[in-house]
């Protein structure tokens, strides 16, 4: 059992179930269980039947949830950006500095910051909120692009750490019969601020590198898209030394469907024999098609024990 585990993969696979069933397992066996929904198209509340929004709601006795607003985070985020800006600058300047937080809270990438500055807060809670957080994540692109910012914006928020630390040692040049000018650079605050901001991308890199710590895996149906699109995210995983700790099989058509599913149960057959090749010697847990949606905990409970298998 790893302090953080993601459930991935192609839209419609089954993710939301299976991260849901895999929490409530967790919580029946006595672990503080977070359940967590990235996805913008949020289901889990309809998975357990339950209203669950962007505040923290008990599910039952060890299990919380929580769906992430994207378009929340991201206002609170360009907020926090804001007032530490005002804090810098003239008063001459502070309605194009408003301007331009408008301009960046419309721009690609920052609910994408912004969700991932709250990952970083949830990750910090484990431990002492909860002993575990599932995450229910987007569908693949958008869960790797999130899952890769660390080691990305790490190495440019660095070299925007050096090319302040220049100016400054100009300024400091400058100030050098300058009193007032040296003690208002002394502290720059917008160092601190680069190097804070620095630190919470380092320490969510070594949270998904930690294998002792994080693991994800893929849900996938036995079709020809989700395993190619699942080998991919597999091999992007692996290459930013982020644990793929298995894939998830749903939607198996189990043998005695009827003759009117036979010919796709067939065609299963194929891409399941494919799955255990390529994936191999990865965990692989089959889940079979139910005769109705998940929905609600007595469902749930159908696969949680299924899910459970994922921890041996």
């Amino acid at each position: 059992m790893k302090q953080f585990t993601f459930f991935g993969g192609k839209g419609g696979t089954g993710k939301t179930s299976c991260a849901a069933s895999y929490a409530l397992s967790l919580a029946a066996r006595g672990v503080r269980t977070l359940v967590v929904s990235t996805d913008p198209a949020h289901s889990l509340a309809d998975a357990f039947d339950k209203p669950i929004g962007f505040q923290t709601v008990p599910l039952c006795p060890n299990l919380w949830g929580l769906e992430i607003d994207a378009e929340v985070e991201a206002k609170k985020y360009m907020k926090s950006i804001q007032d530490k800006m005002l804090d810098l600058v003239s008063a001459t300047i502070v309605d194009e500095i408003k301007r331009q937080i408008e301009i960046a809270y419309m721009s690609p990438g920052a609910e994408e910051a912004a969700i991932f500055d709250k990952f970083i807060e949830l990750m910090e809670s484990v431990g002492r909120d909860y002993d575990v957080i599932v995450f229910d994540t987007a569908p693949t692109g958008h869960t790797l692009r999130l899952l890769t910012l660390p080691e990305i914006l790490g190495a440019w928020i660095e070299h925007l750490i050096e090319k302040r630390q220049k100016a400054m040692n100009l300024m400091k040049m400058a100030a050098r019969y300058d009193k007032p000018l040296a003690e208002r650079i002394a502290n720059d605050p917008i160092i601190q601020t680069l190097t804070a901001r620095r630190d919470k991308f380092a320490l969510a890199r070594k949270y998904l590198t930690d294998r002792e710590a994080s693991v994800f895996y893929f849900v996938l149906n036995p079709e020809k898209l989700p395993i190619l699109e699942t080998a991919r995210a597999v091999d992007l995983l692996s290459r930013h030394g982020i644990a793929v700790g298995g894939v998830v099989v749903n939607k198996v058509i189990p043998p005695d469907a009827g003759p009117f599913l036979e010919k796709k149960r067939l065609s299963q057959e194929g891409y399941l024999r494919e799955i255990r090749s390529r994936f191999s010697p990865m965990p692989i847990i089959e889940l079979p098609m139910l005769d109705d949606d998940i929905q609600g905990m007595d469902q749930l409970q159908t696969i949680s024990a299924l899910m459970g298998g994922l921890d041996s």
